[in-house]
């Protein structure tokens, strides 16, 4: 019986994995993207660098408004048309008529304002400043969103690559300990034991199937495709060494780098408020001009007034509602600047975590490819000593699964590099190649 589940296995085994490959014709459907490919369409479609890109035009607005508001007059328009019934006196033509027509031009200006147009002034310079470093920072997270899905599409596709070395070696060694068994050089459990680790292997390889089928959907889903989108290959080539020390970095980081742009221009714009509401306490003068005319024509020309003066309004007291409006004021001022200290110091934390990530998986490439070159040759070792009769199953198996596991955190640290070169470059705000 056991014969025959082992003659069963290879022949199954022999043939590769079916369940797994996919058709030539499937392959050939799937888009493939390259990285800028990826990063061009994922701005277009994150829903949030699409909102802090229309935050920048808003900002825009709320300047252009502001300064409209400092050098431009308010005006308003305004027509009517009124029948009566019964006929009532007409003040534009000075009879009974049941029609009355009117129009007004009215116009005003804020001379003071206790200085708020000023300071509305520097919150909308303050609200763009912010708009902008916002742009930035959501720029490069979706562009560090985006890297990661891309390079899981390429780690999963390789870690597939893997898992079916490893169902090839498992496959080639099975049939090595069946000749053997068969001449009597070896024992039915070394068949086994082989049979176990081919089916472990197998197991292994739909799993990273599976996994290379999501990332490519979440790849798809990043670029705004709808269905599964493969990564073009990168540079093999081994990481380079950052173009700036930790020191310069954090540095940067806690000078420029767009959270921090985002904190401090909120706290001006908190600061901009503050001071508005507090104008509340002073007079505040306006000019005001009106031109009316009335008759019972459709365009009123019978009898015209114009009005223009001045006002002086000196708020007193409104309740405690202006005390409000300040402290609530005072209070967002204190948050915003709790909130930028706070930001300037994880700026601080984030570059030095990034840079750190980054210069560990850039050294633990290098001892991850040192892995593997040992491992390979200790699995070609153990299989030319297993053939001759010099060790065991269990060794040939052990040095197997080490290379398997060598890989696997070979292509791991790979991962983990690219991703970490994206993390400081995002908390930078820059390329650093």
């Amino acid at each position: 019986m056991i014969a025959a589940l082992l003659v069963a296995v290879q022949a199954s085994a022999g043939v590769g994995s079916p369940v797994v490959a996919e058709p030539a014709g499937q392959q050939d459907t799937v888009p493939v993207v390259t990285l800028s490919e990826a990063l061009e369409a994922a701005a277009n479609v994150d829903p949030n660098y699409v909102s802090a890109l229309r935050q920048v035009g808003d900002a825009a607005w709320v300047r252009r408004g502001a300064w409209s508001a400092f050098l431009l007059p308010s005006i308003n328009f305004n027509w009517s048309l009124s029948q009566f019934s019964p006929e009532q006196f007409n003040i534009g033509t000075n009879s009974v008529t049941d029609r009355l027509t009117t129009f007004s031009l009215q116009g005003s200006y804020d001379v003071f304002r206790g200085g708020a147009k000023f300071h509305d002034l520097a919150g909308s310079a303050a609200a763009v400043d912010g708009a902008a470093a916002g742009e930035l920072q959501a720029r490069y997270q979706t562009a560090l969103a985006t890297e990661s899905d891309y390079y899981d599409v390429i780690a999963q596709r390789q870690l597939l690559t893997v898992a079916q070395e490893r169902v090839r070696r498992a496959t080639e060694q099975l049939s090595v300990a069946r000749a053997r068994v068969l001449s009597g050089a070896a024992v039915q459990t070394d068949s086994l034991q082989l049979l176990l680790e081919l089916t472990r292997a197998q197991v292994d390889e739909l799993v990273q199937s599976s996994s290379l089928t999501i990332a490519r959907l979440q790849l798809g889903r990043r670029v705004g495709r709808d269905g599964p989108v493969d990564a073009a290959p990168l540079d093999a080539a081994a990481s380079r060494e950052l173009p700036i020390t930790l020191d310069a970095a954090v540095v940067e980081a806690t000078s420029s780098s767009p959270a921090l742009m985002v904190a401090r221009a909120q706290q001006r714009l908190a600061d901009a408020a503050f001071k508005s509401e507090r104008a509340a306490y002073l007079p505040r003068l306006s000019l005001f001009g009106q031109w009316q005319g009335f008759d019972d024509d459709l365009i009123p020309d019978a009898t015209n007034r114009t009005v223009v003066g001045a006002a002086l309004s000196f708020p007193l007291f409104d309740g405690g509602a202006r005390e409000l409006r300040v402290y609530r004021a005072s209070t967002a001022r204190r948050v915003a600047d709790a909130a930028a200290t706070d930001a300037r110091r994880a700026a601080a934390r984030d570059v030095t975590e990034a840079y750190e990530t980054y210069t560990t998986a850039r050294a633990s490439t290098e001892l991850a490819e040192r892995g593997v070159t040992v491992a390979t040759e200790n699995l070609r070792v153990q299989t030319e000593r297993y053939r001759a009769g010099a060790t065991t199953i269990i060794d040939l198996i052990t040095a197997q699964v080490d290379l398997a596991e060598a890989e696997v955190v070979l292509v791991q640290a790979r991962f983990a590099t690219r991703l970490a070169l994206a993390g400081v470059e995002a908390v930078l705000g820059r390329r650093l190649f």
